[in-house]
């Protein structure tokens, strides 16, 4: 009754679908309230384009929009004989439905579980496998002559007694091969396996390498047991200056432990009633300098410099106008005549800097490889420095003119100790002195000591 009515009303008539099947209801009176502005838009337009573009999905499997000239056109100039023998033929004979049904999709159909392309085939088990697998399940199987074997047995549970991966693989790589082998490792980001890489192994040069230093060097001329003075005074020397250096280096170390103390110290007193933490209130003393005192000497007094005149001034501003227009002038003149010679100019820089930049590591490299020729000696590897070596000296009163009355000096196990050590051969070590824990003694009052002097 409701529906006869509307349709015989002087008002427009709903359509109750669209042309693509989604239902309309576009005709109506009033779109006063914003909730009915959405299903009264006519969409017709937007849904025929997006139906379009799936229709080409289906057959194209892309979309014509994103699909480049290339593949869209080509320029035929010989013509192609299987075009004919590809085109479907027309059948009159063939029904609808089968016209419809061999027209298949660009897009893959979606499944709900994967499918492999080729099914799988079951593996074959060997007698070997299927006998560790009857081990692993603790199972009863034959062994030789057909007897059962008992899966509790001690050595007949799991695979424990088979052989190792390892040691099937040992053999086939040499670890103190000198040859460079190539290694390949795998990368792997968050478990998953990923590209392969192939590199070889850093060829990195051991500073050893460029040591020229003997394992015994010769030794000085003033060690004899009978020198020339003139060696052995130039060795004395050489000891007194090692021995004033590391006076002086121990002197320096004990100053800058004082000032450290000191401004500890200050920081400390610094609520001391003459000011804020790290200032000093001027106290006069002995040095202090009296200024009205008078020593006889008149000072030169300075002349105050004349005020300028308004004309001058502007005569002055003028003059540094014209000169800064003049410089301005320079500049673009240079700037106008640099343009044309820039790209030249700024490859020779390159070229200068790339020059400059080769002499400095090729004379870095040079003074390395002539610090290196002498040994590690003085040089910090670590946590610890290389020492130099001791100077083992004799005075002229305790040297002897013959072998039966020489006295041996110096250490040999320390000599070859440090020689290995400027060597590269070591690394630096110290001294570890173990410390010993000393007991504590515990002090007991004996009752009859307290009662000493009662009995007295």
């Amino acid at each position: 009754m409701v529906a006869s009515t509307a349709s015989t009303s002087s008002g427009p008539v709903k359509k109750a679908r669209s042309s693509i099947g989604a239902p309309s209801q576009r005709t109506q009176s009033s779109r006063k309230g914003k909730k009915a502005w959405r299903k009264n838009v006519d969409l017709d337009d937007v849904e025929g384009g997006l139906e379009e573009i799936r229709t080409e999905e289906r057959v194209i499997g892309t979309s014509l929009q994103k699909t480049t000239n290339q593949d869209l056109f080509q320029i035929d100039v010989k013509g192609d004989e299987n075009v004919r023998k590809r085109l479907p033929k027309f059948s009159t004979s063939a029904l609808t439905s089968a016209k419809i049904l061999s027209q298949r999709s660009a897009i893959p159909a979606v499944f709900s579980r994967p499918q492999s392309a080729t099914p799988l085939k079951r593996k074959k088990l060997t007698h070997e496998e299927k006998d560790r697998l009857l081990r692993i399940g603790k199972k009863m199987r034959k062994g030789p002559f057909n007897a059962i074997i008992d899966p509790t047995e001690v050595g007949a549970g799991s695979a424990l007694l088979e052989v190792t991966e390892a040691v099937k693989e040992s053999g086939k790589y040499d670890v103190w091969g000198t040859d460079d082998e190539t290694l390949v490792t795998e990368e792997v980001v968050g478990n998953v396996p990923g590209k392969r890489t192939d590199f070889k192994q850093p060829n990195t040069p051991h500073p050893r390498t460029d040591i020229a230093v003997s394992a015994v060097p010769a030794p000085h001329e003033g060690t004899s047991y009978n020198p020339l003075l003139d060696a052995h005074q130039a060795l004395l020397r050489a000891a007194h200056e090692a021995e004033a250096k590391r006076v002086q280096d121990a002197e320096e170390l004990k100053g800058v432990k004082e000032k450290i103390l000191n401004a500890r110290r200050v920081a400390e007193d610094g609520d001391n009633g003459l000011g804020a933490p790290g200032m000093f209130v001027d106290v006069p003393g002995e040095d202090a300098v009296d200024e009205d005192s008078d020593d006889g000497e008149e000072k030169p007094t300075k002349k105050m410099p004349e005020r300028k005149t308004k004309k001058e001034r502007i005569k002055a501003a003028k003059r540094r106008a014209e000169k800064r227009s003049l410089a301005e002038k320079l500049a673009q003149k240079r700037l106008l005549a640099s343009v044309t010679t820039a790209k030249s100019v700024r490859k020779s820089i390159a070229r200068t800097n790339a020059q400059r930049q080769s002499d400095l590591l090729q004379r870095h490299r040079q003074a390395e490889e002539e610090r290196l020729s002498k040994g590690l000696a003085g040089k910090k590897l670590g946590k610890h420095v290389i020492p130099e070596g001791d100077i083992d000296v004799q005075l002229e009163e305790d040297l002897s003119e013959s072998f039966r009355a020489m006295k041996p000096e110096g250490n040999l196990f320390r000599d070859r100790f440090v020689s290995m050590q400027h060597r590269a051969l070591i690394e630096p070590r110290v001294p570890v002195i173990p410390r010993k824990g000393k007991a504590k003694i515990k002090e007991y009052e004996k009752h009859a000591y307290k009662r000493f002097e009662r009995e007295l």
